[in-house]
């Protein structure tokens, strides 16, 4: 079983709360990263931990052509995000589940990929065990979402820890938003942070914010905005933003051109509730737009 990516990592029962609007929806990176992927013609596989019960909610996934690989546990795990001001980047959020920890034996007997997405979005989901086996298998890519997050007073919270950096050396490609880059690095600026995380393991480094993505590859950086006319889609953000990124730096584009793309099709996803499930010629036009 060979494939371009392979993503590890929860898929979720979210609640999303925006002001007065609240509804349920399947979530997790792997589940966003996937429409991505999938959108730019990859071969992807999602290895998960979910009850049985929940595996109707991602029937969507194995539609768009991703191979699906569950390890089935009693819980799957849930986010409720809250969002007190529909326009605003703040979000509290609460755990509604846990599908516990992934384990070597989880992943399918002789799976190959050119890469290895991990999107944690819990605490204890990726334990360092866990991801010194897959680095052994090939490069990876780490979002530091779930290595990061605490729960205090019933709420995910991102806080360093002390062996972060055993995570990043084994990366890649490494993502954070603004918080997370924080507490990787001690610094707020991310001009200023993104040189710190580096130096600890990853060759490129992608961060994410309200505004948009830098990016550092090469000892050289790469911004560029978003540009939506809503935040209908918040979450998700970062998720799409990231696999928009190592896709096209799988398909060949230079750093500088993969974060260009990113920061366009992620302006289109945060406009529309859930996945990125827009056209690339829609990414075309608007990166051909002044």
């Amino acid at each position: 079983m060979v494939f371009d990516v392979v993503c590890i990592g929860h898929l979720a029962k979210d609640r999303i709360v925006r002001g007065s609007e609240e509804y349920e929806a399947p979530g997790g990176a792997c589940y966003y990263g996937s429409f991505v992927l999938r959108a730019l013609g990859l071969r992807v596989a999602v290895v998960t931990r979910l009850a049985r019960e929940d595996l109707p909610l991602f029937e969507e996934l194995d539609s768009i052509g991703v191979s699906l690989f569950p390890v089935q546990v009693p819980e799957t795990s849930g986010i409720e995000n809250i969002h007190p001001d529909p326009d605003s980047d703040r979000r509290i959020c609460r755990p509604r589940g846990f599908a516990g920890g992934f384990r070597a034996e989880d992943l399918p007997p002789g799976i190959e990929a050119r890469l290895f997405y991990l999107g944690p979005i819990m605490p204890g989901e990726v334990p360092l065990d866990f991801l010194r086996h897959v680095a052994s298998l090939g490069p990876v890519a780490l979002d530091v979402q779930g290595i990061l997050r605490r729960l205090r007073d019933g709420e995910l919270v991102i806080a360093p820890r002390e062996d972060q950096g055993e995570y990043l050396k084994l990366a890649t490609y490494l993502k954070a938003d603004d918080v997370e880059a924080k507490a990787l690095s001690g610094v707020s600026s991310l001009e200023d942070a993104a040189p710190l995380i580096a130096a600890q393991g990853p060759r490129e480094v992608v961060l994410t914010h309200r505004e948009g993505v830098l990016v550092l590859a090469d000892g050289e950086f790469h911004r560029f905005p978003f540009r939506p006319r809503s935040l209908a889609g918040r979450t998700g953000r970062g998720d799409t933003c990231f696999s928009a990124y190592l896709g096209r730096r799988l398909l060949g584009d230079p750093p500088r051109e993969a974060a260009r793309f990113a920061a366009a099709l992620t302006t289109l996803k945060l406009e529309r509730p859930g996945p990125f499930r827009g056209s690339l010629e829609e990414v075309t036009r608007l990166l051909a737009s002044p």
